[in-house]
Parts: structure tokens; sequence; C-alpha cells
């Protein structure tokens, strides 16, 4: 049995290679040099990282090649398939799109016309992996902001149907444009806590007035001044609950503080694929008294 001290080490090593796996997925990554870069021998590096994250290295790097893939078939409607699966490591799109509707069950063209995003969802659970040591908080007095709004409500894998439906209306009115504009996410729940189409989840871009009625579902709110605790998250949006989580877990119950009726939002100060996975950078606010 490793010693605590040994084990915080081993974690932050295989921590240290998932990020350079996603900041590097353009480039070759074997396992020995994988291995060269952990510090552990290449005869059991492929076995340890099985054992940390669940899944074998090859298929988890192809697994992100393939989310990449993923976003720009579903939101960027203009790139061609073949360019996209060139930029996803495939030497032809025919072994692209085996490999594609292996994993998802869609061909390439099936999941842009109509993703299965809960299938999809599924295939990017790996191990969980531990928090680690204190975080840093900052405590920020944060000025009223009217906000336009699409409310997501159901399974939290579907979002992302929702965040098309708001992008579409942001393009079409410019309303709220993306780059002049904020753009939050607004969480009601923790969604392991309640059933999948009892989620709720706000999808929002700042606007200078109010929003007229219209035929996209898109409504007027308001995130209020107030002082929040803020974390700012680097990566994968699928490891900002681990923040989260954090603040609520860790953080609150030392810091002597009190939540505030109002809930958790998230700053989205980048998007993929705009920027790579890894360059995601992404603001979580607690609202506090």
């Amino acid at each position: 049995m490793q010693a605590n001290g040994e084990l915080d080490n081993y974690i932050r090593v295989m921590d240290r290679v998932c990020d350079y796996i996603y900041a590097n997925l353009d480039e070759e990554l074997t396992v020995d040099h994988l291995s060269d870069f952990a510090g552990f021998s290449k005869f059991h590096f492929h076995r340890q990282f099985s054992d940390y994250l669940g899944i074998g290295i090859a298929k988890y790097i192809q697994l992100l090649r393939l989310k990449r893939a993923s976003y720009r078939l579903y939101f960027d409607r203009e790139a061609k398939i073949i360019d996209i699966a060139l930029d996803a490591k495939f030497d032809y799109p025919e072994s692209f799109a085996r490999a594609f509707k292996k994993a998802f069950d869609q061909s390439p063209t099936e999941f842009r016309s109509q993703p299965k995003w809960l299938e999809w969802n599924e295939k990017y659970h790996f191990g969980v992996k531990k928090m680690g040591k204190d975080q840093k908080v900052e405590l920020v007095n944060f000025a009223e902001t009217r906000i336009a709004v699409f409310e997501h409500r159901g399974a939290p894998e579907l979002v992302n149907e929702s965040a098309a439906k708001f992008i579409a209306w942001r393009k079409q009115t410019g309303l709220s444009p993306v780059s002049k504009s904020q753009t939050f996410g607004m969480i009601y729940e923790d969604p392991k806590s309640v059933p999948a189409e009892d989620f709720r989840f706000d999808i929002c871009g700042s606007v200078l007035h109010e929003v007229p009625d219209n035929s996209h579902g898109v409504l007027n709110k308001v995130i209020p001044q107030g002082r929040c605790a803020v974390i700012r998250h680097h990566g994968s949006h699928d490891a900002l609950d681990a923040k989260v989580h954090y603040l609520y877990g860790q953080w609150l119950p030392k810091s002597g503080e009190s939540l505030r009726d109002f809930p958790c939002f998230f700053h989205y100060q980048n998007f993929f694929p705009e920027v790579a996975e890894h360059e995601l950078i992404t603001d979580i606010y607690l609202p506090l008294n």
C-alpha cells in the first residue's frame, strides 16, 4: 500500500500525463513517449494508465480526438468531414467513419444531422480523478448583469442541443454577439442528485437591453449584484463538477461564509473547438451573503 505522499505524487503525475495528452492531440502520442514524460517504465505504463482511468491509453487518445471531431461536426457545419477526419489523425475518411461509427453507433453524417448525445456522453465517463490540495478561491463583487436565457430542462447530456438553439438565436438576432458579450451557464442542481427530467441549466448571454418576445424561447433574466466566491477552471468542461464540489464541500465549510439564495453559475471565457479543450477557461461563481 502506497503512503499518502507517494499516492498524491502518483496522482499528480497521472494528471500531468492526461493534461499533456489534451494539450498535444495533434502530435504523435506513443506509449514510449508518454511513459518517458511520466517517468514510468514503458513496460508497465499502459497498465498503470488503464488502472487509473479505466480505459486503455490508445483508446483514450482516440476518444479525445473523436470528441473534438464531434463538436466540429455539430457546431461547424461548414467544415468538410474529410478535413475533420484528417485533423483527428485519420489517414482516410473511411477509417474515421468506421471508428466514429464504432464509438458512437452513428456515422459522422448521421451525428451531424441528429446526434445521440445521451449515448455519446457515456463514452466520456472515465475514472474519477482526485481533486488534490487546496485551490485558489477569490472573493469578488459581481456587478448586476442583464442576460438573455435559453432554459435547458432535461438530461444534462442534452445541454449541447439547447446550446445550439441559443447559438442560432444569437447569430440570427445579433442581440448578444459572442465577440462582444459575456456567456454564462447557470446550474440549479447537481446532475447526480436529481432525475434527468428534473435537471435545470440556463444558457445565457449578456445583453444591453431587454430581449423582445421571440419564437426561439429566449427569455430575459438578471444575474444580481452581490458578493461571490470565484474559482478559475482550466481545461475540459467535463471536469467542472470537481471544482464545484470543492467549493461546496471543502472551501465553504472552512470559509465562515454563507450562501446567497441564487444558483452557482459559470462564466465561459472561451469556447471549444475554437480553442483546444485544454485551453478552455471557465470561472465558477458561488453567490455569497
